[in-house]
């Protein structure tokens, strides 16, 4: 009896322990639970007109991340109370500057943040202090966050928005990027962006 009473602990600490990494260990590919957030997750509309603008908006309309102006979305999940996500926002904006000073690339590539659990009024405390030049949405209620699987932050996702082909998830992962020039370039790759010869 006792043998199979440590049997079933040890089983059910494995699957504990299984549980507890598994939400940890997503890598490029895994993209299945951030695939509603193309799909079907109505985005609220941005507040500034220059970040309707950029995303090629019709003003005051909430949105889906297919119907920004770009052949590529970039979306990090964020919270203004995130240690990391405050250390990587000066890097996130410098990702921001490299695409958008590049001739190519401006047009067909935008980011959007979302302050999980974020009101905009602590949103509008993240962007100011940090200078962050891209829309962030405001995700009061956790809506998007459960939606997309509770990931933890930072998170970013890369979405292709190609007409003919679809809305496709192709990037999905959790944790800081190294370097704002590896990543796009990783972004650019796994897309199949590429310039025009």
């Amino acid at each position: 009896m006792n043998t199979f009473r440590k049997k079933g602990c040890l089983l059910l600490i494995a699957i504990g322990i299984y549980f507890l990494f598994s939400g940890s260990l997503l890598s490029a590919s895994d993209s299945l639970p951030s695939k509603v957030l193309v799909s079907e997750i109505q985005l609220p509309a941005p507040k500034n007109p220059a970040d309707i603008n950029y995303l090629g908006l019709k003003e005051g309309a909430n949105f889906k991340v297919n119907q920004v102006s770009a052949n590529v979305v970039i979306v990090e999940i964020f919270s203004m109370y995130c240690p990391a996500c405050q250390r990587e926002a000066p890097e996130v904006n410098r990702l921001y500057s490299i695409i958008k000073e590049d001739p190519f690339f401006k047009d067909k590539i935008k980011l959007i943040g979302i302050g999980t659990g974020n009101s905009e009024f602590e949103v509008g405390v993240f962007k100011k202090k940090y200078n962050v030049p891209f829309p962030l949405i405001p995700d009061e209620n956790f809506y998007i966050h459960k939606r997309i699987g509770e990931v933890r932050t930072p998170y970013f996702l890369g979405i292709s928005i190609d007409k003919q082909a679809g809305t496709q998830v192709f990037y999905s992962k959790a944790g800081k990027f190294k370097g704002a020039e590896p990543f796009l370039e990783k972004i650019i790759q796994l897309s199949g962006l590429k310039k025009e010869e």
